[in-house]
């Protein structure tokens, strides 16, 4: 087995060794030696890696511009940035997502790949710094402080763009099965008792509507995320950074991303502020929320089969017991369900560690980035898998709810206009507790004629609205 080998690169804290192959540099692999907290790494977030690599090229194309930096190292760097842009090099993004250092970790970690990148396609070695440096040239007039919320702020924003789209996919599905179901009559109900009439296609559509509110949610706090604090630099008083290089790099980066982003109006208030995280937070979990409580109802309308509701059948994914022949149970609503818990959990994760910043800075928000994007991933994959396994091979037990509308004391509820509470209520009575129906009962005393009786209880009259006069 060959020998692996190392380079020798030093900072603040003395020298250290580096694999020769990395294009990483020591303050890197100081990040790695140091967080071995979670399972989840930079690189396994494409979106985050191509985020940071924006962020870069747009500094250095405002910089080169600003006469700080010369066209070798620019074009360079540049097409460094663009090629982890297009995908390549994310093997050496390894850090842990949770760390502390405010992502000065993540931030070192960027400028000592695209560096050395840079040397590369300018002809050097790897760790040949003094043609292109770390902090020289990829960190000129910038600071984690400025990089890094910039660089998640754009991940929130890929991440979201995909998230709807995955929420989009999940609202037609429901609405075709709406569609679908547009003619089978159930018994709707109010705290799990029988209510009045509905169809399974209001249902379905209502679950549709529901989270069609959560994409303009969405979009209304990812818009939060498009003011930035570039140029900012340690606390947002511009240290080391040219005059016009906040708005020309906002303005690269927004060229470069087709988004349109903004700058802070007051960068010293902006470089602590970790508000959008809160609010954007704050809106998956109101989806989270909303799918949750679909999820509960549509694993309440398939219990079963012989002594629950037996309302639909879900596609059944694996046997339910170990011990029971037969059972099948509803997995992949479990599932999203449990997907959500964890949702809401970050969410507070988010809340305490926006509550913990101090003065110029909040350093905790390397575990909202790691909570945000965990959030945004998991709800996407929940709900693809939701629709994929579940929501598109829904079947329902048409004659089985009509013989519960038939059955149902709820539909005395269409004859209150007409006989009367009072007399509506001692029929319900009557009928529940002697086991007979609805119809024999008004029939038997004389309330109402067998042809408006016959009318007034046809589940599809109780479906809209009608006129009448109250007595």
């Amino acid at each position: 087995m060959e020998e692996k080998k190392f380079r020798v690169e030093s900072d603040l804290l003395g020298e250290l060794q580096v694999p020769a192959d990395a294009l990483y540099g020591v303050q890197t692999q100081r990040g790695i030696n140091n967080y071995k907290i979670s399972s989840n790494h930079m690189c396994d977030f494409p979106d985050y890696v191509i985020s940071i690599a924006y962020v870069k090229l747009a500094a250095i194309l405002a910089n080169n511009e600003l006469g700080v930096i010369n066209d070798e190292v620019t074009k360079a760097v540049a097409q460094a940035c663009r090629e982890v842009i297009d995908g390549k090099w994310h093997e050496n993004f390894p850090l842990d997502m949770m760390q502390g250092g405010a992502g000065t970790s993540v931030n070192m970690n960027a400028n000592e790949v695209l560096a050395n990148r840079a040397l590369e396609i300018m002809g050097y070695e790897r760790g040949d710094y003094q043609h292109c440096w770390p902090n020289d040239h990829l960190n000129c007039g910038q600071s984690t402080n400025d990089v890094y919320p910039t660089t998640i702020r754009l991940t929130f924003i890929r991440l979201n763009k995909k998230l709807v789209e995955s929420l989009q996919g999940l609202i037609a599905a429901l609405r075709a099965k709406g569609d679908e179901f547009k003619d089978v009559i159930k018994m709707g109900r109010t705290q799990l008792q029988d209510a009045v009439p509905m169809t399974s296609g209001q249902e379905f559509h209502a679950f549709a509507n529901n989270l069609e509110e959560e994409v303009a949610n969405l979009e209304r706090n990812v818009n939060l995320l498009f003011e930035i604090n570039m140029g900012g630099t340690a606390i947002g008083t511009g240290l080391n950074a040219v005059p016009g290089f906040t708005e020309l790099c906002t303005k690269k980066l927004a060229e470069e991303t087709g988004l349109p982003f903004t700058v802070a109006d007051d960068l010293v208030e902006a470089t602590p502020d970790t508000g959008a995280y809160v609010s954007y937070s704050g809106a998956l979990k109101r989806l989270a929320v909303k799918l949750s409580k679909t999820c509960n109802d549509l694993r309440l309308m398939a219990s079963g089969p012989r002594c629950g509701l037996h309302e639909i059948n879900l596609p059944p994914k694996a046997p339910g017991s170990s011990i029971m022949p037969g059972k099948v149970n509803p997995v992949i609503p479990e599932v999203v369900n449990q997907v959500c818990f964890k949702v809401i959990g970050n969410d507070t994760t988010v809340s305490f560690a926006a509550e913990a910043g101090q003065l110029q800075l909040n350093v905790m928000e390397p575990v909202i980035t790691e909570s945000i994007i965990e959030s945004q991933t998991w709800l996407k994959n929940a709900m693809d898998t939701l629709v994929r396994e579940c929501i598109n091979g829904i079947t329902v037990n048409r004659e089985h709810l009509m013989e519960m509308v038939k059955n149902s004391i709820g539909i005395v509820t269409a004859l209150n206009p007409i006989i009367g509470y009072k007399n509506s209520t001692k029929v319900a009575k009557q009928a529940l507790e002697e086991n007979r129906s609805v119809y024999d009962i008004v029939l038997e005393k004389g309330l109402m004629s067998k042809e408006e009786l016959d009318n007034a209880l046809d589940p599809k009259n109780m479906l809209v609205q009608r006129k009448f006069v109250v007595k």
